[in-house]
């Protein structure tokens, strides 16, 4: 089973979640002086004048997303990147751990969030500035998605068959009287066109899992609803998860959904778990993959600010 990170809250959540007092948020110029720079899935690079003095707070886009746009009340993953323009001091980035999980509502994320993130698609980042009595916010926010996309592949016969409901969520049927494999079987079930997952970085992702031997759900992520535990971020390769899953999500692009069979010397065999003896089929939507930052930390000034 996944393990989820937990993200500190921070100067961010008070100024943006709970609605800054700075005026409402309109269309930024586009000759604002916060420069934007950097690639997609990793943390961005900020260059301004300090201390930044927020003429027109409001939102600007830095590039436009292809996914899918997002739906009033459905889900939002973002990875949100935050500086005190005062002095370029880190205030939030969740690029040093998982991404946020919310709903597309005002409850969830605030009334600026909200409306800076109204007509954005999956893959957008957009520049968010405002002014709260007097401390200027410098925030970046990248959408994720929150289901995989791209190519279907065709899974080998023998395995279990996926069906997915018109949310993504997955339901596993297990083949009747076939007897589980004796090894790790990875099979992308959809091939997303993100970077390759690597040893040591930090993945999001959504899952089911269940039991090769009778075909019921042991856990799923699915079942959370708009919840935070929506999504499950483990680091890859360190032995947070079992080794099947460590095996089998390296090297999977972005984007994919891979079902994974874990045969039990691979899952909890040996162990006073009650799934120690079962095949488990898990069936994994990657939605997110990068290495922690860890040389700005929350608090200090950033190179780039």
């Amino acid at each position: 089973m996944l393990r989820s990170f937990l993200l500190a809250s921070s100067l961010l959540l008070a100024l943006v979640l709970a609605g800054c007092s700075g005026g409402a948020p309109g269309t930024a110029p586009s000759q604002s002086p916060v420069e934007v720079t950097g690639v997609a899935g990793q943390e961005p690079v900020l260059s301004y004048d300090t201390p930044l003095a927020i003429t027109q707070p409001g939102t600007r886009t830095v590039w436009p997303g292809t996914g899918d746009p997002l739906v009033e009340d459905g889900p939002v993953l973002l990875n949100l990147y935050a500086q005190d323009g005062r002095d370029g001091t880190v205030v939030q980035s969740t690029f040093a751990d998982a991404p946020a999980w919310h709903t597309m509502s005002v409850a969830s994320l605030g009334a600026n969030l909200h409306e800076a993130l109204q007509g954005a698609r999956v893959g957008a980042r957009l520049l968010f500035l405002e002014e709260d009595e007097g401390v200027p916010l410098v925030l970046v926010i990248d959408v994720l998605p929150t289901r995989a996309s791209g190519e279907k592949v065709q899974a080998q016969e023998g395995l279990p068959t996926v069906t997915l409901d018109d949310d993504g969520a997955p339901t596993v049927t297990v083949p009747a009287g076939v007897e589980p494999p004796s090894g790790l079987v990875v099979q992308p079930l959809v091939r997303g066109t993100g970077p390759q997952v690597e040893v040591g970085e930090v993945v999001t992702a959504r899952f089911t899992g269940v039991r090769w031997s009778d075909g019921t759900v042991f856990d799923s992520t699915w079942d959370a609803g708009g919840g935070p535990e929506a999504v499950q971020s483990v680091m890859i390769g360190i032995g947070e998860v079992v080794d099947g899953l460590d095996q089998g999500l390296t090297e999977q692009a972005v984007g994919s959904q891979v079902m994974l069979v874990v045969p039990p010397a691979l899952g909890y065999g040996g162990t006073s778990d009650p799934l120690a003896g079962e095949t488990l089929v898990y069936v994994v939507d990657i939605l997110d993959a990068h290495f922690p930052v860890t040389e700005a930390t929350v608090g200090e000034p950033s190179p780039g600010g």
